[in-house]
């Protein structure tokens, strides 16, 4: 049984608009009963707008579908068992994944077990400054996604890498980082799919955190060249990153008629 861990922006969707053949895609996966799920590195939203975002674009997504780099980060934390409160520098998605594993979010005045952060559009000094001080004081620092650009409307913007980076200069500490490319949210997905790695292909349009993440889990890779790799850059992005992926397709019907011929 063939199982399938979905990036989103450039794989099914460009901004409100879906990617030629995803809701096909998506259809075809239903009507052969492989198991799928949504996995993105964005922190800010919630399953439940992911899979709003998802039908405005045309696929009919259900929250239980989707694992945000939030959810992966809560879960890795919980898993830790040192402590139940958190310094949490990020937006909704962020603050109700880790309400919903039972965290309490505490303010600037209390030394907490973790500092999490991720996207961040209100960030300040103030939240570097509380965050340097309580991760400087032992609070183990964890990074929901390592993204440093976050494409918008056409154009780039920092995102929750550039964030953290500037905390881990001031910190001196690395965090531990759990959005793709990093294995942790990727083995949350595979286990949430409850099949062996290697029966799974994680599909994305990006080398270096779709292709690469599943890559590190064992999984097998199929690249679409629906976003951030065209065929004609493809040969550069391969040579830059080091990175290739067992499958390469234009387009995501490509990649079923490719895999309708291989077996199970």
């Amino acid at each position: 049984m063939k199982g399938f861990i979905l990036d989103l922006d450039g794989t099914l969707y460009d901004g409100d608009a879906p990617i030629p053949y995803a809701p096909e895609f998506i259809q075809w996966l239903r009507d052969n009963s492989y198991p799928y799920l949504y996995v993105t590195n964005n922190s800010s939203r919630t399953p439940e707008q992911v899979a709003a975002h998802l039908r405005k674009a045309g696929i009919n997504a259900l929250p239980e579908e989707v694992l945000t780099s939030s959810q992966a980060a809560a879960l890795y934390m919980k898993e830790r068992n040192i402590g139940k409160h958190v310094y949490a520098i990020g937006e909704i998605g962020l603050k109700q994944a880790l309400q919903e594993v039972g965290f309490k979010i505490v303010e600037e005045g209390e030394q907490p077990d973790f500092v999490v952060q991720g996207i961040d559009r209100e960030f300040s000094y103030s939240k570097l400054a509380h965050a340097v001080r309580f991760i400087r004081s032992g609070a183990a620092f964890v990074l929901t996604n390592p993204d440093h650009l976050l494409p918008m409307n056409g154009e780039v913007h920092p995102g929750a890498g550039s964030i953290a980076a500037s905390i881990e200069r001031a910190s001196q500490t690395e965090p531990t980082i759990i959005g793709k490319p990093s294995p942790i949210i990727m083995n949350y997905a595979i286990a949430k799919l409850g099949l062996p790695f290697n029966q799974i292909w994680v599909v994305g349009d990006n080398l270096q955190t779709d292709i690469q993440g599943g890559l590190a889990a064992g999984c097998r890779t199929a690249l679409v060249l629906t976003g951030l790799v065209s065929r004609g850059t493809l040969a550069e992005y391969e040579q830059r990153t080091g990175v290739h992926a067992e499958l390469v397709c234009d387009h995501l019907m490509k990649l079923a008629e490719a895999l309708s011929d291989k077996a199970d």
